[in-house]
């Protein structure tokens, strides 16, 4: 048995496995536990190796019966923290107190039998055979959570067996799409993700499975657009089918629910990536997060309002305008602010005789690796916001921000390497952590070849030096 410390280690080194390894791994420890190994602690294995498979996109998996089970409601997974349901999202961390309730209080029996016979056809290579037994489960355990949930004091007993109303409301949703499993799984077929774009053959094949759910079950139609959304690479395509299906039947009562339930999870992604920019505080800050969610902030938006016909003065129109209005404010602000902080990162004092001249490099005074830090962040912000600046309408700060630090650095660079010819004693050692600084911004806001160029400039200066 392992310690809590070896424990630690193992979870440590697995995490950190390059995806193809982990990937294989995940597999083989999958294989021994369909055939109940007793040996591995499975679980913690799997659960250590999650971050390395969700890096290797596309990644094949070994089937079990909880994966399949979940297969009529996989794209709705979600690992956002929540503080209220929102229909068209289930948390992935749902999945497990279910699958729990499922198979101890709701058919224990009939669990039992679907998972002996799903691990029986994999470990057989009967692929095949085994989704389709899993599809004949879908149905079965969709019913029985509908049924436990029928009645008020059923949601009470379901509440307390499954740890909150979130996770029951999470399981009235899968029971919607379990009932619904072969038409999720012809969207799944249709759009192997991820689908470059929407095409209108691709447009009229899902406007076939929607038009079989409004037969046959109302309340999964939505669900049609939704999980077109998760497999698509510009999500806001999945627009499409709403619009096409109001403009060709006229049927806005059935429309209209599934644009609210796509744009309502399309704008509130949007608006979660603009609350994190507007919440994110100077000078800490997390550069490379605040500009991955610039980035889906501008990516979203952009698609909503170049791919379909919305009204600026409509709902979705006033929300975006006000999202991006906000957005460009807070940005603004942290472009003003970067010159500021890119030069006091280098230190530099005023010249001329009654120093009333321009700012020039001081090489008496080492670097404050507060200041370098924070002045680093502020580079790197502004050379990754370069191709988001104007479409989330802060271009011209962003560009004035990059020409002065642009033209302070270039000063700079050039006054150092100068200094790195002739400076002596304590003053060298001054002058190369100056000069580490500058080659790190040249890095970032130009390029690591120029930044490489910069250096060979330095070591021959050192040289030079040496040689005197």
């Amino acid at each position: 048995m392992l310690t809590p410390e070896r424990t630690g280690v193992l979870k440590t080194f697995l995490s950190g496995l390059p995806e193809q390894i982990a990937q294989r791994l995940a597999q083989a420890v999958e294989v021994d536990r369909l055939i109940d190994g007793k040996t591995l602690p499975h679980e913690m294995i799997l659960e250590s190796l999650r971050p390395a498979l969700r890096r290797a996109h596309g990644s094949d998996r070994t089937p079990t019966p909880l994966r399949a089970f979940c297969i009529p409601f996989e794209d709705l997974f979600t690992l956002l923290p929540r503080k209220a349901k929102q229909k068209g999202r289930i948390a992935r961390g749902s999945v497990a107190p279910i699958w729990s309730w499922i198979s101890q209080t709701l058919l224990p029996d009939e669990t039992r039998t679907y998972a002996a016979k799903f691990r029986a056809l994999i470990i057989a290579n009967k692929h095949a055979e085994a989704r389709a037994h899993a599809a004949a489960f879908w149905p079965v355990a969709a019913a029985a959570i509908q049924h436990a949930l029928s009645t008020e004091q059923g949601v009470k007993m379901a509440r307390a067996a499954l740890g909150g109303q979130l996770v029951v409301e999470d399981a009235a949703e899968m029971a919607v799409l379990l009932q619904v499993g072969d038409e999720t799984g012809e969207i799944q077929r249709i759009l192997p993700k991820p689908v470059a774009t929407l095409t209108d053959e691709l447009l009229w094949a899902l406007r076939a499975v929607y038009d079989s759910l409004v037969q046959k079950s109302p309340d999964a139609v939505p669900y049609v657009a939704v999980i077109a959304m998760h497999r698509l690479a510009k999500p806001w395509e999945a627009l499409k089918l709403p619009l096409m299906v109001s403009r060709q039947t006229q049927d806005t009562l059935i429309s209209s629910t599934d644009m609210g339930l796509v744009g309502e999870i399309i704008f509130g992604d949007i608006e979660t990536y603009g609350k994190f920019v507007r919440e994110a505080r100077q000078p800490a800050f997390d550069p490379a997060a605040l500009i991955e969610n610039l980035s889906a902030f501008t990516t979203r938006s952009s698609g909503i309002v170049k791919g379909i016909d919305m009204r600026r003065d409509g709902k979705w129109g006033q929300r975006l305008l006000k999202d991006r209005a906000q957005l460009a404010d807070v940005m603004d602000s942290f472009m003003e602010r970067a010159p500021k902080e890119a030069a006091a990162a280098l230190p530099m004092q005023k010249s001329g005789t009654f120093t009333g001249g321009p700012k020039v490099p001081d090489f008496s005074r080492p670097v404050d690796p507060e200041k370098t830090e924070r002045g680093l962040r502020y580079v790197q912000l502004t050379a990754g916001c370069r191709a988001l600046a104007t479409a989330a309408s802060f271009g011209a700060a962003q560009k004035k921000a990059e020409d002065d630090i642009c033209q302070m650095l270039r000063s700079y660079n050039e006054d150092v390497v100068k200094e790195l010819r002739t400076a002596e004693g304590p003053r060298r050692t001054v002058v190369e952590s100056q000069f580490e600084v500058v080659c790190r911004m040249t890095a970032i806001l130009f390029s690591d070849e120029e930044a490489e160029f910069l250096r060979r400039r330095g070591r021959a200066a050192q040289q030079a030096a040496a040689a005197a």
